[in-house]
């Protein structure tokens, strides 16, 4: 179903982007790779070995124009553009007390606003096209929130009211628009967190395991695939929260 498509994934050098750029090309999509900083060769490579193209581009989804240009760029190098996953997101954390306006803005900038900067342009491609899919990458603390994370948490929130909407806006042209909330994930990013917070973490996820990079991944896939759920948060918690 996915061979020969293009799926643009943002965010995609490596962590969660990486897992969900190599389960689409194991599906036989080509692979539109943004970064924003460097890319290692190896992962273009891996990408390749799976039989598809891979196109990386680098870009900061965060600026309106820089976000345009991806887009265009990857649909004049393959000719349209299928799936588009926005996976990009920084952390910038602290108490709200201390919390300083640039760590509030960059989040929100990189994390919501990026979203929307892609979907924007994207959106006329799959109008024409009439057919699209659109994945955000949200989180289980934009559903419950967490201390020390106002600035992510409202990010991940705001994807979710704007995948709602954009579902809404978009449907009647068979495009459609769904978000992952993830749970606990082991990523570089929470390698680095000691052990006693792992410990904490696991003590409110009923399956007693960290989740994967491709346990998110497959189901990204599983949306991107079907035509008929639209504007719908699928946790990948291990049940930490079960609505």
């Amino acid at each position: 179903m996915l061979k020969g498509k293009t799926v643009l994934v943002t965010g995609a050098a490596k962590g969660i982007g990486k897992a969900i750029a190599l389960e689409f090309a194991k599906d036989g999509a080509n692979i539109v790779l943004n970064y924003r900083s460097n890319v290692d060769d190896e992962t273009i490579k891996e990408i390749e070995a799976l039989g598809v193209q891979c196109l990386a581009v680098k870009a900061d989804v965060s600026d309106f124009a820089e976000a345009e240009k991806l887009i265009k760029e990857a649909k004049a190098h393959f000719g349209s553009l299928d799936v588009l996953v926005n996976n990009a997101g920084i952390t910038r954390d602290g108490l709200i007390m201390r919390m300083s306006e640039d760590d509030f803005d960059s989040v929100l900038k990189i994390n919501l606003k990026g979203a929307f900067n892609t979907i924007r342009h994207a959106s006329s491609i799959m109008l024409k096209q009439r057919s699209g899919a659109i994945i955000n990458l949200s989180s289980v603390v934009g559903i419950i929130g967490n201390a020390g994370q106002a600035n992510y948490a409202a990010s991940k929130a705001g994807l979710i009211g704007l995948t709602k909407s954009t579902a809404r806006e978009l449907a009647a042209r068979g495009i459609t628009c769904n978000a992952i909330a993830p749970g606990f994930i082991s990523t570089d990013m929470t390698a680095v967190l000691s052990d006693e917070v792992k410990e904490q973490m696991m003590c409110n996820i009923p399956l007693k395991a960290f989740g994967t990079g491709e346990d998110v991944a497959k189901a990204v896939v599983f949306l991107a695939k079907n035509r008929y759920i639209t504007g719908q948060v699928l946790n990948v918690d291990g049940g930490m929260v079960m609505n």
